[in-house]
């Protein structure tokens, strides 16, 4: 049966919480678009008479979906060369979904993003749906077909696995670009002392290039180990050079909610450097230079545009 408007509108209405659950489960805002979208293709062949709740309905095809995403995810990410990390998403996308409480702001940062690949696909779903956006327990375990004192046994398991996990420290667009701004000054020094004030003893630098760019293939950990990487990153070179076309753009954003670098050679990224801070300094640095995860990102900044750059380098 065609979809009726009302049935479209009620599908469209859902679309936005359904896209931000999907990014948070699948970390991928193109797996998640692409999830939705099967949910909708599901909808219009669906028996809507016989849905008494479709809300409901939408989420659990959407969170089966999901589940088997993860279960395949789990094994391409073994094979995966170097460092795996989410897709960035620029502030204002509604990928990131409601952002009210400290607990949905720390759930798209990248760093609990990354963190959450520890979990089992049901550990991620119990948790995201409880912590982000505040489903009880018997929803969660009526759309899992758990029992409810099986899904709180799952949810207190996720916690544990996550409690290594330290909240980050909350900025506006304001705060994060005078962390980007001193962040480039060190950077763009040449000296490492600088860097290393401004870094945690204990920092950890990870950078994904996905075997399409060039990049670390395993973490940097310690302040001084990473001021010298992030010295080097940013010496100009003629192969870097060469790469970008000339030179690149620094500029200043809000990404996963917290502060970011974002590299660009016109208005097309070539990277995103986001930056974990606590009270203590920049304790977390994820460098996204693949490619194939840079394409939402650079169509929003491009609508944005223009942008006036912090620095240019190389």
């Amino acid at each position: 049966m065609p979809l009726r408007t009302h049935e479209v509108d009620l599908f469209e209405n859902s679309r936005g919480r359904l896209e931000a659950i999907a990014y948070r489960l699948l970390g991928s805002a193109g797996d998640a678009e692409d999830a939705v979208q099967d949910v909708f293709l599901r909808w219009h062949a669906a028996d809507r008479e016989r849905i008494e709740t479709p809300e409901a309905w939408l989420t659990k095809v959407l969170t089966n979906l999901c589940l088997n995403q993860l279960t395949s995810a789990r094994a391409r990410r073994e094979t995966y060369v170097g460092q795996w990390l989410p897709e960035p998403v620029l502030a204002g996308d509604r990928m990131l979904g409601p952002a009210d409480t400290a607990e949905q702001r720390e759930s798209v940062s990248v760093a609990m993003l990354t963190l959450m690949e520890r979990l089992t696909p049901n550990e991620r779903v119990v948790y995201v749906l409880r912590e982000a956006f505040g489903y009880a327990h018997r929803e969660i375990a009526e759309l899992l077909d758990l029992t409810e004192s099986n899904c709180q046994q799952i949810h207190r398991r996720a916690k544990q696995h996550l409690a290594t996990h330290r909240p980050r420290t909350e900025v506006d667009a304001a705060a994060a670009r005078k962390v980007v701004e001193e962040f480039l000054a060190a950077a763009l020094s040449g000296d490492t002392d600088p860097l290393i004030r401004l870094l945690t003893d204990d920092a950890v630098s990870v950078a994904d290039g996905g075997a399409k760019v060039q990049a670390r293939r395993t973490p940097v950990i310690g302040a001084l180990r990473i001021a010298r990487y992030l010295r080097s990153l940013f010496r100009p070179t003629p192969a870097k050079r060469a790469r970008v076309g000339g030179s690149a753009a620094l500029h200043a954003a809000v990404v996963n909610g917290g502060p970011a670098v974002l590299i660009a050679a016109g208005e097309q990224i070539l990277g995103v450097i986001c930056l974990g801070t606590t009270p203590d300094g920049v304790e977390e640095i994820h460098i996204l230079v693949n490619p194939d995860k840079l394409d939402r990102i650079t169509r929003r900044w491009a609508a944005a545009g223009p942008h006036q750059p912090l620095a240019q380098v190389w």
